[in-house]
Order: C-alpha cells, then sequence, then structure tokens
C-alpha cells in the first residue's frame, strides 16, 4: 500500500491514479473519522494499490489514490459506504474539490539512499 517513505508502492505502468484536490473547511468535525474509516476501507478493496496524501494548514489536501484499472475506481466510486462519505463531505467537509482520473503510462523514481532514477 505505502512504503516506508510516505510514496505508495505501485506496480509497473500502466494503472490508473485519482487525483482529489480539495479545499476543507475549518469547522469539520467529523472529518477525521470519516477519513480514517475510509482509509481502511479502501485499503482492502479490489484493484487498490496504494495512496499518498498531504493537507497544508489552510484546509488545501491533495490525495491521489492509485488503481489496477478504471474498473476497480467505478467499483469504489460505488461502494455505499464510500458514496454516503462523499455526500457527507458535499454538507459538511468541502468548500471545494475537484476529482481528475487518468492514466499512469510512465513512471520513474529517484531514492538517494538507492541511487536510482
Amino acid at each position: 500500500m505505502s512504503g516506508g517513505s510516505g510514496f505508495a508502492d505501485t506496480p509497473e505502468p500502466p494503472y490508473v491514479a485519482v487525483i482529489f484536490t480539495s479545499l476543507k473547511r475549518m469547522d469539520d468535525a467529523g472529518y477525521g473519522e470519516t477519513a480514517a474509516q475510509m482509509s481502511a476501507l479502501v485499503r482492502n478493496h479490489p484493484g487498490f494499490l496504494g495512496m499518498e496524501s498531504t493537507r497544508d494548514s489552510e484546509g488545501f489536501g491533495v490525495t491521489i489514490s492509485y488503481w489496477r484499472d478504471q474498473a476497480a475506481v467505478t467499483g469504489w466510486r460505488s461502494n455505499p459506504e464510500h458514496r454516503e462519505a462523499r455526500r457527507l463531505g458535499k454538507t459538511n467537509w468541502y468548500r471545494a474539490y475537484r476529482v481528475r482520473i487518468c492514466e499512469v503510462k510512465r513512471e520513474y523514481a529517484y531514492d538517494e539512499d538507492r541511487g536510482n532514477d
């Protein structure tokens, strides 16, 4: 799911990336609990490969989830608990968000401990 460095351990491309950018409201009661539940739930969803996420002090966040294929993304979108979390996000936690879905065709990396590129 995620290596010790915080990077998702993804396979050789191709695979699908879902980029979720959001601007969270400062009053976010219940957000942390729901986010933790979704994080645990998605890890067992068929086709899920991993996730990377960050949020700044002003509420802007980026979460990228990686998937085997588009069918796996569609399956997650259809999950009833995820649908309810999305509904709560719109009504309670997010001022705005965007979802971008793309196919990863190429990947390369650098790690100073391994010296690869």
